[in-house]
């Protein structure tokens, strides 16, 4: 059982790896009480004045207590995250990652703008912690780039991954769960696809074009070099030439 485990998580791209990792080992941190999640929670005026910038982050890796919601979110990263990295960003890291970073910028802003508008302001001060954001914005993008696979929610009914991310809002609001993190992450993961995969089709144009820094830390694109026109190369043997 041991072995089985060990090769499912060595098998997960290196993404998903990382963050469902980096997600784990800080919950079960919090949970036994070796990392506060007061030094990890969203506070703008924190991060602003007293430059603890690094809760720009953390705040995308507490999924807050270990119960049966923790799981599900463990299940959605684990699952939709895995299958965006190795089918519709396959041989695309960097493009994937900037996704993440995308995703993470849009929530970070919708709730710090959210947070100055009168009547609204109360709730987005609530939100703190954009973990189950980020992996509602996942499941929403896998999808859009999927709508026809034919899905069951938990074998009562049967619908395709369309509406996958509204049968998942809904289920929120009958276990009595707050929806709001789930339709910040459907805002973001829509943001995304539209001006990823909507907007250049309908334009040719790419707004989202992954930084050049970042395909430098993955050798995912094909590296073209320049043959010097000084250079000569030796011609193959003989039998090389003539080998079948």
């Amino acid at each position: 059982m041991a072995q089985a485990v060990e090769e499912w998580y060595k098998q997960m791209p290196i993404i998903t790896r990382s963050y469902l990792t980096a997600a784990v080992v800080t919950t079960v941190g919090c949970s036994l009480e070796i990392i506060s999640p007061y030094n990890l929670y969203l506070n703008p005026t924190l991060v602003v004045k007293q430059y603890q910038f690094w809760r720009l982050v953390t705040n995308f890796l507490y999924f807050r207590k270990m119960d049966l919601d923790f799981l599900f979110h463990m299940f959605f990263l684990a699952r939709y995250c895995k299958l965006l990295e190795e089918n519709s960003f396959r041989g695309k890291t960097a493009d994937f990652l900037y996704m993440l970073l995308f995703g993470a910028t849009v929530l970070t802003g919708i709730v710090l703008i959210g947070g100055m508008i009168p009547y609204l302001s109360v709730s987005f001060s609530k939100i703190i912690f954009l973990s189950n954001s980020l992996t509602f914005m996942m499941v929403y993008v896998w999808s859009k780039q999927n709508p026809y696979i034919h899905m069951s929610f938990l074998g009562l009914f049967t619908f395709t991954a369309a509406y996958l991310p509204w049968v998942l809002l809904g289920f929120s609001v009958l276990v009595g769960a707050s929806a709001w993190g789930d339709f910040l992450g459907m805002i973001a993961g829509h943001a995304y696809y539209f001006l990823a995969f909507v907007y250049p089709r309908m334009t040719d144009r790419h707004p989202l074009k992954t930084p050049s820094f970042l395909k430098v830390l993955f050798a995912d694109e094909p590296v073209v070099i320049a043959r010097p026109e000084d250079v000569r190369f030796a011609h193959a043997p003989f039998d090389e030439i003539h080998q079948d």
